[in-house]
């Protein structure tokens, strides 16, 4: 442990500096092992336990992604095909191993689905990363168009439209553990979760890892410094792959069924983009948010309202437009703030956003909930049920009543707004003369 002593504008400050470990590093990712072991014991249900395995392969497949679309720049349309190949090799891997045809215990399915993941990408990715761009992304939006329909064209290995269904109870039991009951996949997949998101982490400081980013930045320089941008791309491309095959494994473990028009689909692919994007590709830890948003809007979000996708479309309209490093950039910049300490004046103008815009969503949901209810459900009469309170959908007083609070809310939305622009602002001068004033001592 080293003591080192800096002086500023306050005195001289000590600090120490444990080396060669990173403390900082290791606190993080202990906790991110805790809250894997914890979760489960915190959210007992089998509703929550489900969730909570989604997350975790989940985190795989945006973390994979994300090594093409945020540290490569690689916009793909076709991520699913490498997770929906994974997911159909493992189960037909594991049926083999039920049959006694194959000795494979199922702790070791997920990196089946790896290393089919990774054997495709090899196969696609040549073609695939001669381009970059929007090129590179028309051309795995026609692989994975492709790779759909040839789940319909090829019943006897994608299982039609009815998939494939497997059993993961086979063999002897792993240490007296059978993955029969769910909490016993789930820290299965856990453990998967924590080794994989470690070995991505730790890609992102290899020397692959870092020119991925300089092709991302300035291609041309990587080329005049004698590097094969192509080459690069591809060598990513099959390590995402092999993640996304892991993830697809997991997924078949914990669903033990397997559709091939859905798991390879475009939607399915535009899914990890958006998630990935919301969470915020810019940072590593941007699409484990990601994964948690896509449970929440795929499992609570979609029972609580018919309309969710419209909502999601709008998030993501207002992302784009306002804060396009996803939600992690606004936490980062927000450490920012409370590391020079001007994070506590802004506490009473993010309350007043909060609850004024609070007020705007409730009517504008209001509207389109009524909306819904007309266009889908009149057989069942006019009155429904918003937020516990009974509404007339055919009411002129419901849709003023809404029209009004959206109005209100949105005005008082838009003063806090510029008020708290100008705020910000003075904060972010603050903090830029403080920088130069450090940098001047």
């Amino acid at each position: 442990m080293n003591a080192s002593t800096t002086s500023s504008a306050a005195g001289p400050v000590s600090y120490y500096r444990f080396k060669p470990w990173n403390i900082g590093r290791i606190v993080i990712w202990s906790l991110f092992a805790i809250a894997l072991i914890v979760a489960p014991m915190l959210f007992r249900s089998s509703l929550a336990l489900t969730m909570l395995s989604q997350i975790g392969y989940l985190i795989i497949i945006c973390l994979s992604y994300n090594m093409l679309l945020g540290q490569g720049g690689m916009l793909s349309f076709g991520h699913a095909v490498y997770t929906g190949l994974g997911s159909f090799i493992a189960i037909h891997a594991m049926n083999m191993a039920t049959k006694g045809s194959a000795g494979i215990p199922l702790v070791l399915i997920p990196l089946v689905g790896g290393l089919a993941g990774a054997f495709f990408a090899i196969l696609l990715g040549f073609v695939t990363t001669k381009k970059s761009g929007t090129t590179f992304a028309m051309i795995t939006l026609g692989v994975g168009e492709l790779v759909a329909a040839m789940a319909l064209m090829f019943p006897e290995f994608f299982g039609g439209e009815g998939g494939i269904t497997t059993d993961r109870v086979y063999g002897t039991p792993f240490f007296g553990i059978t993955f029969g009951p769910a909490i016993q996949v789930y820290y299965l997949i856990a453990a998967y979760c924590f080794v994989c998101t470690a070995a991505m982490f730790a890609f992102t400081g290899t020397p692959l890892g870092r020119i991925l980013n300089a092709v991302r930045d300035n291609p041309e320089r990587v080329e005049f410094i004698g590097y094969n941008t192509q080459r690069v791309r591809y060598f990513a491309f099959i390590i995402a792959g092999f993640f996304a095959g892991i993830g697809g494994g997991l997924a078949t473990i914990n669903f033990e069924i397997i559709t091939g028009a859905d798991s390879l689909s475009v939607l399915r692919s535009g899914g990890y983009l958006l998630f990935t994007f919301l969470g915020g590709a810019t940072f590593f830890f941007g699409p484990i948010i990601g994964a948690v948003l896509l449970v929440l809007a795929s499992v609570l979000l979609s029972e609580l309202s018919k309309a969710w996708l419209l909502y999601l479309g709008l998030v993501f309209l207002f992302m784009v437009m306002y804060a396009p490093g996803g939600i992690a950039s606004l936490i980062m910049m927000n450490l920012r703030l409370a590391k020079y300490g001007k994070l506590r004046p802004l506490w009473v103008s993010y309350l007043g956003l909060a609850g004024t815009g609070l007020v705007g969503v409730l009517g504008a949901a209001c509207m389109v909930e009524m909306t819904y209810h007309l266009q889908l459900n009149a057989a069942v009469g006019p009155e429904m049920n918003f937020l516990g309170a009974t509404i007339n959908a055919k009411s002129l007083t419901s849709w003023f009543g809404a029209g009004f609070v959206l109005l209100t809310g949105g005005g008082l939305f838009e003063l806090c707004r510029r008020q708290f622009a100008r705020q910000w602002s003075s904060i972010q001068e603050e903090i830029e003369h403080e920088i130069k004033r450090g940098e001047a001592l």
